[in-house]
């Protein structure tokens, strides 16, 4: 019925506009179409027939083309059907040593869920998006607290479905509303699989409102910075000290990666966030964060220090992690400190009030003498 309402209105207003062929009033009618489709995901093309005319040509790809192109760039990987990423039997039974070689497989699906879920930190909502999990071995993510073992990654093809959901929502709000569009994965680590995200960008300036952000741990942005983002886009680079980095963050970019990414996506005009997190407190880690906030300041171009805004996230850790990191990872550092850390539920774990207050001075300190004009938007 929604179809067919629709169809019914489009009609109207075709049928209203003076479209005589031949006649010299076909441009209203290629403006109203021009119109319709912008808050669609369909690729546009305007078609130069001369004399001043041009055809509107729109083009929805089917749901599947994304994974077809992904099996052809992969057909020599073996494959196995599954009913359900969530629930893969072969996965479940791996025992958590094996996670490292969990991380080797891909999934590729259709994502079923596409509810938005309020946000009240850098974004109005965590959208549900082309993918979720990662490759990269991080041992402090969340996402091992939701997935436990099974944090591997998944793409999702249905790119057109959910983008045409965020244009539409962004269009019918009286507000400008920022979509987190990367809170399950890193989008710029899964665009060298997909090329998903120079399509996202591209597609997305079709809205007349809203604005995309996303985080990430990764330098290979180079693929995203000739496109035409119309200021509409946020990428936030999460950083750690290089010792974090290299004994925590398993297969992640290096900070002096990280820091020129910052500065080339600056360039190319995109909006900039740096987020600090997680603060790890091993020892002597205010010696480690103060060094870091240093190199950003040297690091940074002018252009990034003039608007660039802050997050700073203490880590959080669980029993999950606790187990497959013992496991997995038997030689790495212990991220759990019985005695800083106090449970907050479902077995999870967090640093005892009396350390993130102390941590939150020391880091104000560092911030204000490095960046003393940036926004500190939260620190928890």
């Amino acid at each position: 019925m929604e179809i067919y309402e629709e169809s019914v209105e489009l009609t109207r207003t075709f049928v209203k506009i003076e479209s005589t062929n031949p006649g010299t009033e076909e441009a209203a009618m290629r403006e109203a179409i021009l119109a319709y489709l912008k808050d669609t995901s369909c690729e546009i093309q305007l078609d130069d027939v001369g004399n001043g005319r041009k055809n509107v040509i729109a083009t929805l790809w089917p749901e599947n083309t994304k994974e077809e192109s992904i099996k052809e760039k992969y057909k020599e990987v073996p494959k196995l059907e599954i009913e359900n990423h969530n629930n893969i039997e072969e996965m479940r039974k791996k025992q958590n040593k094996e996670f490292m070689d969990m991380k080797r497989n891909l999934i590729i699906g259709v994502r079923k869920t596409h509810k938005f879920v309020e946000n009240h930190k850098t974004s109005d909502y965590l959208v549900p998006y082309t993918s979720s999990g990662c490759t990269a071995a991080c041992m402090y993510c969340y996402l091992v607290c939701n997935y436990n073992k099974c944090a591997y990654l998944r793409l999702f093809v249905n790119r057109e479905q959910m983008l045409d959901k965020i244009i539409k929502v962004a269009n019918k709000s009286e507000k400008d509303l920022t979509f987190e569009i990367g809170s399950n994965s890193d989008l710029i680590l899964e665009n060298t699989i997909t090329g998903n995200l120079p399509w996202t960008i591209e597609n997305f300036k079709k809205s007349s409102k809203g604005h995309l952000t996303f985080p990430t741990k990764f330098d290979m942005v180079d693929d995203i910075l000739n496109v035409d983002h119309q200021g509409k886009v946020t990428v936030r680079m999460s950083v750690n000290p290089e010792l974090i980095i290299n004994r925590v963050e398993f297969g992640t970019s290096r900070l002096k990666g990280r820091i020129e990414a910052i500065n080339k996506l600056k360039e190319a005009g995109y909006n900039i966030g740096i987020l600090i997190a997680p603060v790890i407190m091993v020892e002597n880690w205010k010696e480690l964060y103060s060094e870091l906030i240093k190199q950003l300041a040297e690091g940074l171009t002018e252009k990034v220090k003039k608007d660039v805004f802050f997050e700073i996230i203490f880590m959080t850790y669980s029993f999950v992690h606790t187990k497959i990191n013992e496991e997995a990872f038997p030689n790495a550092i212990n991220l759990y400190n019985k005695d800083m850390m106090t449970g907050r539920g479902k077995g999870k774990y967090m640093y005892k009030n009396q350390y993130r207050v102390d941590g939150e001075i020391f880091l104000r300190k560092q911030m204000k003498k490095y960046f003393p004009n940036n926004e500190i938007m939260y620190i928890v």
